[in-house]
């Protein structure tokens, strides 16, 4: 492999391991606070840092349509965390976690098959792996039982997020964090308005801002990331990548909290390991 054939793949991989060091930093301080309130917290630091971002590395101003993609990137975002959290308030954390993850990663898959043609079959056959590991990683302990009506909000959060990451790769080459900064304005309005409505608090307690700050900013640092991913690779490359991001979650509630992995996490790790290697073939 070429040094420029590994430039996405390094990408995909440290969105992924930033995701879910966001993740987790935003999961252990929602225990402890109003969730809208770390989101809407951690998103507004992430715009910050993105906006200055934009401000040293963007040489030449984004098309309005680059600003666009980014904005209809930031709603199915939102809808996708808004459909997520609404999951899990109502007690499917076992089928929510794992069905969204898992079609998140497939649909710009999907969408890349058309676009940009079929992958090799080697990295076909490592996505196959990486959607197990997702699958496995996202899943909680106990077995999985669910009527079809159930598996409505999971899908609209899986698509939700699948549309960010096809959405943002259709944005110019021109810039590369203008339109994650669109994405983040049409995500912080769309929960802002959320929170106010259902009543919910906006900000975090001051005590919980230093984590929130942290997990915003790692946020942020994995939509850079995937974004560098799509214009120097393949949409479905990249998408994938990213979407292993549980693993670095999973990783840290091992390492910090001392959580005990399960025997599918265990094989959900080996599966996204395997994925790794094939992909980068």
């Amino acid at each position: 492999m070429t040094y420029l054939e590994f430039v996405p793949i390094a990408f995909g991989l440290l969105s992924a391991v930033t995701w879910g060091a966001g993740d987790f930093c935003g999961g252990w301080v929602s225990k402890r606070t109003g969730v809208f309130g770390v989101i809407i917290g951690s998103q507004f630091v992430g715009m910050l840092l993105l906006i200055g971002l934009a401000l040293i590395f963007d040489r030449t101003p984004p098309l309005p349509g680059d600003l666009l993609w980014g904005a209809a990137a930031g709603a199915g975002g939102a809808v996708g965390l808004l459909a997520l959290y609404r999951s899990l308030a109502a007690g499917r954390m076992g089928l929510v976690a794992p069905l969204s993850a898992v079609l998140a990663a497939a649909l710009p898959v999907l969408v890349a098959a058309f676009t940009q043609g079929l992958p090799e079959n080697v990295q076909f056959v490592g996505f196959g792996f990486a959607l197990l590991g997702v699958w496995l990683l996202s899943r909680p302990e106990g077995s999985l039982r669910f009527q079809w009506n159930d598996l409505t909000l999971p899908v609209v959060a899986g698509l939700g997020f699948g549309l960010f990451f096809v959405f943002i790769d259709r944005a110019s080459e021109r810039a590369a964090f203008w339109p994650i900064v669109a994405a983040r304005v049409a995500s912080l309005t769309l929960m802002t308005g959320t929170a106010l409505v259902n009543r919910h608090p906006l900000w975090p307690r001051r005590e919980h801002w230093p984590l929130t700050a942290l997990a915003g900013v790692l946020d942020a640092g994995g939509n850079a990331f995937f974004t560098l991913a799509t214009q120097t690779g393949r949409l479905d490359v990249a998408s994938v990548l990213s979407s292993l991001y549980p693993a670095s979650t999973v990783a840290l509630a091992w390492a910090v909290l001392k959580e005990r992995l399960t025997r599918p996490q265990w094989l959900g790790v080996g599966a996204a390991l395997l994925a790794i290697v094939l992909i980068a073939l």
